[in-house]
């Protein structure tokens, strides 16, 4: 039961549970990359015009077709 926790979903995108971790991981600190652009654009509205919504996008072509 437990292992089943930790590796249906990896198995789902055809990865392993190491693989996932990493995959998620990376995935993780591109949006808090993403989201520190938004916030410098937020407040100087020159800076940082399209890091996020362009980081946003590569993350959307890595995942939208995962596991189909």
């Amino acid at each position: 039961m437990i292992a089943k926790i930790f590796t249906d979903h990896p198995a789902s995108v055809d990865e392993t549970y190491f693989e996932h971790l990493a995959f998620a991981s990376k995935f993780a600190i591109t949006l808090m990359v993403a989201a520190g652009a938004a916030m410098i654009h937020a407040i100087i509205p020159c800076l940082c015009e399209k890091t996020a919504s362009k980081a946003v996008a590569r993350l959307y072509d890595k995942t939208h077709n995962r596991g189909a």
